[in-house]
């Protein structure tokens, strides 16, 4: 008997000093900063490379474009975001369902419950105390219940998470998009390094030894010490410009691996593609037709709808939060209290409730919701006038870029040719090597003013691709090999050529923007033409 009655203490003064050793423990946390051990950075190195596979020939504009959609880590950011909003979806779904709650419960007290009765005929207290519930019990019930308003608020909830999910997806387009952009210039840079490359160190050895025999013929007096000092300056001048061109264009290899996830440090040798009428087919495409396409594919438009169209559900959400809410509970019940006559019983209900401060707060909620619509339609009215806005900036730049390159590409010519004749009359003794430096200076750096001018065509017009929502037709990158993606890409007929074959009819904004529209192609065409 004295063992039953210190059992209960035992557990109360082991739950008090559990208590206060969790409360003791919470208090005495402090701040812990990163350290070697804790950071992951090898972890970190090797879930970047995972999967990668290594570039074992000469890249190809098609390849490179194909390892940034399936390797570039900030897609594959945008993919997983796309992945967690298909979850929430999922889980919005789940919200409409009725609730099943298992529950399990022990109690215990330390004296009996004792109830008091009074007599009914004389109003006085009984005599006898009655012992109503056992000291110690168990509880389970299984139940079930389902809500009216949770219904209505869960389907809304639904539609707008579904509509989250399609922006994800304009999102992830969007990215696609300035990757391809970004891929496209940076190959182009790396491809006038590798080209410019072996020119720029034979022209600086050529300055170095002119430079030398200068110094010489001035420590020697064989001429004039101003003559000799103005040519130097020159030659100096000339280096200065060829040191400038090699550092520009030692980044483009290190932004070209860095978007498509290739090793930093290791060179990237390009197989060089040719190159003719870049950008020169976008141009064809009449701009009312353009325009229309830009309406029915831009992502940013895209997008703006989809915002429209969530605003718009959350003015039902917030009137359907005003009604009444109608409630179903059933449930099983047990509870072990050997004073029950009936252990095991089972209890339905069904409840009628309404917050009557919805009375006050209902219309300013309301108003609230009206104007998220107002805004998202505000919004989408201005993303109308700026896709229009970018697509006749993105053609103009277009047709800007085209006649720089084309200024350039005559300008390299000529110097090119002056730099062969100057070489020749080099050989032939009738020319100094302070001119021969001069015009190969002059030829390199037109040169790299011509690639300049190039990427800058193939990002304008990557960038009205962009605007007017082209995209290549292309598998999932993440189930399709690089060998088959890099294929897809090289066969995908060109984005202008596809477009100019339809009519302005088709292009028109009449598709449901749920259904993402695939438009083939990803460059101008590139054909009988040369570097």
């Amino acid at each position: 008997m004295l063992h039953q009655r210190l059992l209960p203490c035992r557990i109360h003064t082991l739950a008090l000093a559990a208590s206060a050793l969790v409360l003791s423990g919470c208090a005495t946390i402090t701040p812990e900063p990163l350290t070697s051990q804790t950071l992951r950075t090898a972890s970190d190195q090797q879930a970047l490379r995972k999967d990668v596979e290594p570039i074992a020939a000469p890249l190809t504009l098609e390849e490179a474009l194909a390892r940034g959609l399936k390797y570039n880590m900030d897609r594959r950011v945008r993919m997983m975001e796309e992945s967690l909003a298909l979850g929430q979806l999922d889980v919005a779904k789940f919200d409409m369902l009725p609730r099943l709650v298992a529950n399990a419960g022990y109690s215990w007290r330390d004296n009996d419950r004792v109830s008091r009765g009074f007599d009914a005929s004389t109003r006085g207290p009984s005599n006898s105390n009655m012992i109503s519930s056992d000291r110690e019990h168990q509880t389970s019930s299984l139940d079930l219940s389902w809500s009216l308003l949770d219904l209505g608020m869960g389907y809304y909830a639904s539609r707008q998470a579904a509509d989250r999910l399609l922006v994800a997806g304009e999102r992830r387009r969007k990215a696609m998009h300035l990757l391809m952009q970004d891929v496209r210039t940076a190959y182009w840079r790396a491809a006038s390094a590798q080209l410019l490359r072996e020119d720029v160190r034979k022209t600086i050895a050529l300055a170095d030894s002119a430079l030398a025999d200068s110094r010489t013929a001035e420590f020697e007096r064989v001429r004039n010490p101003m003559d000799a000092l103005r040519y130097q300056r020159q030659l100096l001048e000339n280096l200065r410009l060829l040191e400038a061109i090699e550092q520009e264009l030692s980044s483009a290899q290190v932004e070209l691996a860095s978007l498509i996830n290739a090793p930093l440090g290791q060179p990237i040798p390009l197989a060089l593609s040719p190159v003719s009428n870049v950008g020169g087919q976008a141009l064809e495409v009449p701009l009312a037709r353009m325009e229309d396409t830009a309406l029915a594919n831009n992502p940013d438009l895209r997008e703006s709808h989809y915002n429209d169209r969530i605003a718009r559900e959350e003015v039902r959400r917030t009137l359907v939060r005003l009604f009444p809410n109608v409630s179903f509970n059933y449930g099983l019940k047990y509870d072990s209290d050997s004073y029950l006559v009936n252990r095991n019983w089972q209890e339905a209900g069904l409840n009628l409730s309404f917050n009557l401060f919805n009375l006050l707060t209902g219309p300013t909620q309301v108003k609230l919701a009206e104007a998220g619509v107002a805004l998202a339609d505000q919004r989408r009215v201005a993303t109308h006038l700026a896709v229009l806005t970018q697509v006749h900036l993105a053609r103009l730049n277009l047709a800007n870029a085209r006649g720089q390159f084309d200024r350039a590409d005559a300008i390299y010519n000529t110097d090119s040719k002056i730099a062969a004749v100057s070489r020749n009359r080099l050989q032939a003794q009738a020319q100094s090597k302070l001119d021969v430096v001069s015009n190969e200076t002059a030829a390199i750096l037109s040169l790299l003013r011509r690639y300049q001018a190039l990427a800058q065509v193939h990002a304008a017009e990557n960038r009205l691709m962009a605007t007017v929502g082209l995209e290549p037709e292309i598998g999932s990158t993440s189930e399709t090999s690089l060998k088959d993606l890099t294929e897809q890409l090289r066969r995908s007929v060109p984005a202008w050529s596809k477009l100019l074959s339809k009519p302005v009819a088709e292009q028109s904004n009449s598709q449901p923007l749920a259904q993402l529209p695939t438009m083939p192609g990803v460059a101008a065409s590139t054909q009988n033409g040369r570097w």
